[in-house]
C-alpha cells in the first residue's frame, strides 16, 4: 500500500460512507473495550458491524484506509494516529458550526486601557473576550463547536481557562498543545512591533510550531506564571494558577505588581518579577523564555533564597 499520499488524496478517501462507517465502527469498538484502549476487529468483525454490499468491497474499502488510517495486524485492524485523530473530529460533529455565545460577563481586566469586567462572546468561531469600556478584545482563543455545545455560557469561560492551562504547561516544554511538534519561543520587544496598541509591558513570549504553524503569544510575566515555582508560590498565597483565566492578572501588569525587565544583554536575560502581598518571586529567563533560575523575596528590598 502506497503511503505516500497527498493531502487530497488522503482527504478524498473520507469522501465515501462506508469508509466513514468503518471509522465509527472501530471508534465504537474501541470504547467497548476499556481495559486496553485500543481495538483491534478483524476483518469478519468489521463485516458484520458495518452495512456493506458483500466481501468484495469491504476488502476495497479497507485496503483503501489501510496505510493512512487504518493499520492491519494478525488479530485484524486498527486506528493510525490520523485515523484516531479524524474519527474523533467526525464523532464530535466539529465540523459544524457552534452555538451562539454571550455576551457572557466574565471576571478580568481589560489588557490595553485597565478597566474591570469583561464581556465572553464566540466571534468567528473564537472564543473573544473584549472590554465594554474600550471596545477591543483582550484575549482570543480558539474553541471547538463540540465543546461549545457541551458547556453553558458560563461554564465555557472555566472550559477555556482549564483548556488554557494546559496548553500552555505543554508550550513551557516546548510541545505544540495541537500536533505536539517541537514549539520554539522568543522573547520578543513590544517596542519593537509597531502594532500601534499600546500595553502595560515591554516583553512578550512568542511561540510558533515548526510543523502545524500553531502561534501563542502572551506577556512574558504571563508565560512566566506557569513555571512550577510560581504555581507553588501562588498556590500558598491563595491563587490557584492553573484554575484562573489568563486576563484575570491583566490587572497585575497595570498596577505593577507584575513587572518585567532585561537585565543582561550578550545573551539576553529577563527578570520577571510577580508580587503578592509582602512577597515577591523573581525569575530569571533566557532569551527563548525558559526559566533559568528563581528567587523569593520577603520585600522589593530584602534579598531572598535562590533556587
Amino acid at each position: 500500500m502506497d503511503t505516500e499520499r497527498t493531502a487530497a488524496e488522503v482527504f478524498g478517501l473520507l469522501s465515501d460512507e462506508t469508509r466513514l462507517d468503518i471509522l465509527r465502527t472501530v471508534a465504537e469498538a474501541q470504547n467497548e473495550d476499556h481495559r486496553t484502549g485500543v481495538a483491534e476487529l478483524s476483518f469478519s468483525e468489521v463485516y458484520d458491524r458495518v452495512d456493506v454490499d458483500g466481501t468484495s468491497k469491504l476488502s476495497y474499502h479497507l485496503g483503501e484506509l489501510t496505510g493512512t488510517f487504518l493499520r492491519k495486524h494478525d488479530e485484524g485492524y486498527a486506528f493510525s494516529h490520523a485515523g484516531e485523530q479524524m474519527v474523533r473530529f467526525i464523532l464530535a460533529e466539529n465540523y459544524r458550526q457552534p452555538p451562539d455565545i454571550g455576551p457572557v460577563e466574565a471576571d478580568g481586566t481589560c489588557l490595553r486601557c485597565g478597566e474591570p469586567g469583561l464581556e465572553a462572546v464566540l466571534q468567528d468561531q473564537y472564543f473573544v473576550l473584549r472590554c465594554p469600556d474600550c471596545e477591543r478584545p483582550t484575549f482570543t482563543y480558539r474553541v471547538t463547536p463540540a465543546q461549545a455545545r457541551s458547556h453553558a455560557e458560563a461554564d465555557l469561560v472555566e472550559a477555556v481557562t482549564w483548556e488554557l492551562a494546559g496548553d500552555l504547561l505543554k508550550t513551557r516544554q516546548g510541545v505544540c498543545p495541537d500536533c505536539a511538534g517541537r514549539l520554539d519561543t522568543d522573547v520578543i520587544d513590544l517596542d519593537d512591533v509597531p502594532s500601534g496598541e499600546t500595553v502595560p509591558t515591554s516583553f512578550a513570549a512568542a511561540s510558533e510550531c515548526r510543523e502545524c504553524l500553531r502561534y501563542l503569544g502572551l506577556p512574558l510575566s504571563h508565560a512566566a506564571a506557569y513555571h512550577p515555582e510560581s504555581v507553588a508560590f501562588h498556590w500558598e498565597h491563595g491563587i490557584d494558577i492553573a484554575g484562573t483565566g489568563l486576563w484575570e492578572f491583566h490587572d497585575r501588569l497595570h498596577d505593577g505588581r507584575w513587572t518585567t525587565d532585561r537585565v543582561d544583554t550578550d545573551p539576553d536575560e529577563y527578570r520577571v518579577e510577580l508580587e503578592q502581598e509582602s512577597a515577591t518571586l523573581r525569575l530569571y529567563l533566557d532569551d527563548e523564555a525558559t526559566v533559568t533560575r528563581t528567587e523569593r523575596v520577603r520585600s522589593r528590598d530584602q534579598r531572598g533564597r535562590r533556587s
